[in-house]
């Protein structure tokens, strides 16, 4: 039972490493420039960005819990940003949305890589239709604006209890082994 219950918390361990990673690393942000000045040899999934650009032409809406939110493509770059809606940009469920306010903007916030971030799939697919998103060697990237490191002091408590519930199954099973071998074994 011990051996279950350590590679259930391993499992769940390495689920919840990029979140704890993230919230104790450096809270500078990496900046990755601005129209015509971007410096795409920084880009690296995980990481506290800044960046300078101009949204494309459409949104794609959707809501969660602290309500709705927008994904805009950033013009001529591969990445998309997460973003509350600014004033003048709504969105009824059931209607067609506003487009986004087509004036450049900064984002700050977290950088994932379309595989790290499950949730937008949808918004990646349809970003790879639109005219203005280039994908850097075949991949996008998504920036969650607002999403700074340090403000989830969740993510390392539980690594650290998953840890410690790892580190006691590991010695149970341990001995568990070591007591069905007999004893002088």
């Amino acid at each position: 039972m011990a051996g279950f219950c350590l590679l259930g918390a391993l499992f769940l361990l390495w689920r919840e490493l990029p979140d704890a990673r993230y919230a104790l690393s450096p809270a500078s942000p990496v900046t990755l420039g601005q129209e015509g000045d971007y410096r795409w040899g920084l880009l690296g999934s995980n990481l506290y960005v800044q960046l300078h650009g101009t949204p494309t032409g459409a949104a794609f809406w959707g809501q969660d819990r602290q309500g709705p939110f927008l994904v805009v493509g950033l013009q001529d770059t591969p990445v998309l940003v997460r973003r509350a809606p600014l004033p003048g940009e709504t969105w009824t469920p059931g209607r067609a949305p506003s487009p986004p306010v087509a004036t450049g903007f900064a984002v700050r916030g977290r950088l994932l890589r379309e595989d790290d971030a499950p949730a937008y799939h949808d918004a990646f697919v349809r970003a790879r239709a639109l005219a203005g998103v280039r994908p850097r060697d075949g991949r996008l990237w998504i920036v969650l604006e607002g999403e700074r490191p340090g403000e989830d002091h969740g993510a390392p408590v539980t690594a650290a209890l998953l840890a410690l519930f790892a580190a006691f199954n590991g010695w149970f099973a341990w001995r568990s082994l070591l007591s069905a071998r007999g004893p002088g074994r």
